[in-house]
């Protein structure tokens, strides 16, 4: 059985690498770090949004890997080469076993490598955008939007919990069910939390606050990608976003926004999932759909 399956039920793996920057061991430079990403992957999308609502693109710079991930995992074809600019490594999995040889997870993005060390510091996904938000404070671009503010973090917290559960890894809870009772579970909780967002979205453009702010950076991508991919490759299939009359309103906004329209490229995310996950489409046939206009 697979290490992210129990019970039938998809059980996304721990994150191995989960030290701090902003700590005496690694401070915040510029410089010093470089982000590993994938324009396909959600997880990764966050990170590259942050970096670009902050201005820190010339601060942390950032390696794309290929959509396409074989056996080996996420790779760097898409530089001249074929290698990291940084490490000079052909695969992901080489930063990692760099950093602890024993390791024997996925090579998940996205992940933070510092280039003094030479190791990977971090693939908390979800500590990654927050550090940007705070440890790289005093490099943010003047005017940049705060998007984890104190008054906020406990309503914010609250959102993206629900959003983590049941909308961002509920998406693949549904579509790596290996069970009908694992499928409908996670189906259903998705459903009921897209309604909770559409309700919560009555009179306000954003989740919390009426400003931008982390919760709406953690449930775009999963917007993104719902009706090109996770409508159906994963089977869910109540509703589209376009569906959703404030939902859809809300995600074209946050598209608008060149931070998170200009990191989304529905190329990579439709190839990499319609190809790469051959247990769920063998032949690997990307759809040309949908007709969707984001503008």
């Amino acid at each position: 059985m697979s290490p992210e399956l129990k019970n039938g039920r998809f059980v996304r793996q721990s994150n191995r690498f989960t030290d701090r920057i902003g700590s005496d061991e690694f401070p915040a430079e510029t410089g010093r770090y470089q982000l590993y990403a994938s324009l396909a992957c959600p997880w990764a999308h966050r990170a590259l949004i942050v970096r670009r609502l902050l201005g820190l693109e010339d601060v942390i710079g950032v390696t794309i890997v290929d959509p396409i991930r074989d056996e080996r995992g996420w790779r760097f074809t898409l530089s001249p080469d074929g290698r990291d600019p940084v490490t000079g490594a052909r695969f992901l999995a080489e930063l990692y076993t760099a950093t602890d040889p024993s390791y024997d997870g996925r090579h998940t993005v996205p992940c933070v490598w510092d280039t003094v060390s030479g190791r990977l510091v971090t693939n908390d996904y979800p500590q990654i955008t927050l550090t940007l938000e705070s440890a790289f404070a005093p490099f943010h671009r003047p005017g940049a939007p705060e998007l984890y503010p104190e008054e906020l973090r406990a309503e914010i917290d609250e959102v993206n919990d629900d959003v983590f559960h049941n909308v961002n890894n509920g998406v693949y809870k549904a579509g790596m069910a290996q069970t009908q009772e694992a499928y409908e579970e996670a189906f259903d909780a998705l459903f009921a939390a897209l309604d909770r967002l559409e309700a919560r979205l009555d009179g306000h453009d954003h989740l919390v606050g009426d400003r931008l702010t982390e919760a709406d950076v953690r449930l775009y991508p999963t917007l993104a990608r719902f009706d090109a991919v996770y409508h159906t490759h994963f089977k869910c299939n109540l509703r589209r976003i376009v569906d959703y009359p404030r939902l859809w309103a809300y995600a074209r906004r946050l598209h608008a926004i060149p931070a998170f329209g200009e990191t989304t490229d529905f190329d990579h995310i439709k190839r990499h999932y319609y190809e790469t996950h051959r247990h769920l489409n063998p032949y690997g046939i990307v759809p040309k759909g949908p007709a969707i206009s984001w503008t």
